[in-house]
Formats: C-alpha cells, sequence, structure tokens
C-alpha cells in the first residue's frame, strides 16, 4: 500500500492516471472511495490522486485529538503532495475536506493551480452554532459508545443526505456501507478535533478578499447549511464562483455525477488554458447602472 508521511502520520493514497495533477479530498461521512465516479472520468487526462484524511484507515489514527485539526488538515493536503513530488495541483474537495480545500487555498496558496469546494459551511450559521456544537459532541459520544455502524444510523439519513437516498438507491446503500466500515476512535477525534473547533466560513472574510487563486464553490440547493456559506464565498472572493445545483442535498459529486464532472471539467479547463479571469471590479458597483465613462 502506498503511504505519505504527514508528520509522522502515514497518510494512504491511490494515483491514477497522467497529466497535471489533481488531488481530491474526502469528506467526513466519505474516504478515498467517495471520488470513484471522479477518478474514473479525469484519470483520462489529469494525474489522479485521492487519499484518506488522517483517522481513516488505513490511514494512520493518531490517539490525540491534539493531532487532528483544521490547520493540520490542510497541512496534510501539503504533506501528500511533497511525497508525491508534486509542486502544484488543482485541489477539489467535499463537506470537512472542502473546509480542508478552503484552508489550504489560503495557506498554500502557491501550491494550488484551482481550489474546487463542494458543500463547505457546516456550522457557520452564527444562529445554529450552539446547535452544531451541541450535535457535534453528541455524534462523537456515540462513536465512543455505540462503535460506527450503530452511531451513524442517523447521520447517514439527515436532510441532505436524504435526497441522494431518493435519487440513487443502489449508490446510497454503497455510501452507508463503506461509512460503517470507518474507525470510531478516528470519527470523534476528527469530530472533536476538526469540526468542533474549524473557523467559521464568516470568519474567513478578509483572508478570502485577498486570496488569488481561481476557485468555484458548488453547493446543493437543498443543502441547507451550506447555502448561505457558499454565496458568502462568492461575495468575498473576487477569485470565487458560485454554482448551485437544483434538487441536490450535500456530496453533490456522489448525487450528480455527471453533471459535477461536466462542471468541473470546464472549469479547469478554463484554468489551464489561461483564460480563467477573476470577477470583473465593475460588477461590484452597487448601482444597477453602469457608472458614466
Amino acid at each position: 500500500m502506498p503511504f505519505a508521511n504527514s508528520k509522522g502520520v502515514q497518510l494512504y493514497y491511490e494515483e491514477s492516471g497522467k497529466g497535471l495533477p489533481i488531488v481530491f479530498v474526502h469528506e467526513f461521512a466519505g474516504d478515498i472511495r467517495s471520488w470513484e465516479p471522479q477518478l474514473r472520468y479525469f484519470s483520462r487526462r489529469y494525474r489522479c490522486i485521492a487519499f484518506n484524511a488522517r483517522g481513516y484507515p488505513p490511514s494512520g489514527v493518531p490517539e490525540p485529538v491534539s493531532q487532528y485539526s483544521q490547520a493540520i488538515a490542510a497541512d496534510d493536503i501539503a504533506h501528500v503532495m511533497k511525497s508525491l513530488g508534486i509542486a502544484k495541483a488543482h485541489v477539489i474537495g467535499c463537506s470537512m475536506g472542502g473546509y480542508a480545500t478552503l484552508h489550504f487555498g489560503l495557506r498554500y496558496a502557491r501550491m494550488a493551480r484551482s481550489l474546487t469546494v463542494i458543500g463547505a459551511g457546516y456550522g457557520s450559521d452564527p444562529d445554529k452554532r450552539a446547535r452544531f456544537l451541541k450535535d457535534t459532541e453528541t455524534m462523537a459520544r456515540r462513536f465512543d459508545a455505540l462503535g460506527t455502524p450503530e452511531a451513524i444510523s442517523t447521520y447517514q439519513v439527515g436532510p441532505a443526505r436524504v435526497q441522494y437516498q431518493n435519487k440513487d438507491p443502489r449508490g446510497f446503500r454503497e455510501f452507508c456501507r463503506e461509512f460503517a466500515e470507518h474507525s470510531a476512535l478516528g470519527s470523534a477525534n476528527t469530530l472533536r478535533g476538526v469540526q468542533a473547533k474549524r473557523p467559521t466560513i464568516y470568519s474567513l472574510g478578509k483572508a478570502l478578499a485577498r486570496m488569488t487563486v481561481p476557485t468555484h464553490i458548488l453547493s446543493g440547493d437543498e443543502d441547507n447549511q451550506c447555502l448561505e456559506p457558499g454565496l458568502f464565498i462568492k461575495r468575498a472572493c473576487p477569485a470565487a464562483r458560485l454554482t448551485v445545483m437544483p434538487a441536490t442535498g450535500h456530496a453533490v459529486n456522489l448525487e450528480e455525477p455527471g453533471l459535477f464532472n461536466s462542471l468541473t471539467d470546464d472549469f479547469l479547463a478554463l484554468v489551464d488554458s489561461g483564460r480563467w479571469r477573476p470577477r470583473d471590479p465593475r460588477s461590484f458597483n452597487p448601482s444597477t447602472m453602469a457608472r458614466k465613462a
């Protein structure tokens, strides 16, 4: 099995294809297998790398919660790239991985050709922050007490997951089966060290305003906790574009793989061809009328 070393933690990865590199960063409920529809598609023209985050076997599962954080998650992306001799890559992340991808762009801009951020924003709404933190700790305790299969019985049919279940029951069953195989310790530590302590999207406004890495934000229109944060990123960051997917929940790349692949392919092509451009400053005019010359 191939592993990349990230400050003493071994991170399992898989690689396919040749060309400019893409690094895929999975969500909390997923792992390397969550990117299979993308690995098969993009490896035709790109060098694709997907890895399991720390806490997700066969990657290492550190026991101290202190070994898990949002900054560490971004650092892990950089260490995987450095281990593979990759100086610069497109980075694509979903949910927890989307947060890590965004922070990677803020911390390692010179290593990012582009950022694709799917469904990032959970826990950012000030009105729902206390509930989010309470639910996160409750879920961590379920992993501690019950083990993964029983702990996830409610999580996997949450309000932004049922769309996937309704559209693709076969794919959803596979998702649930793979989720049930995760480490209970790794999941609990990830919830406590990363999810509960990461900065909200709204706290990143000044940093996002300075970021120039080409960025594509995607959100399902029924993923209620990520819609407003996605719009905030779009408004704060001139380098960002936003796509909202109709009748879609959280894991857009699994729920609508064909549409996601097509949209992402177009975005990467713009970046790779040098034709991507940041937002035209004239579009920030508060008036609906053009200014006089």
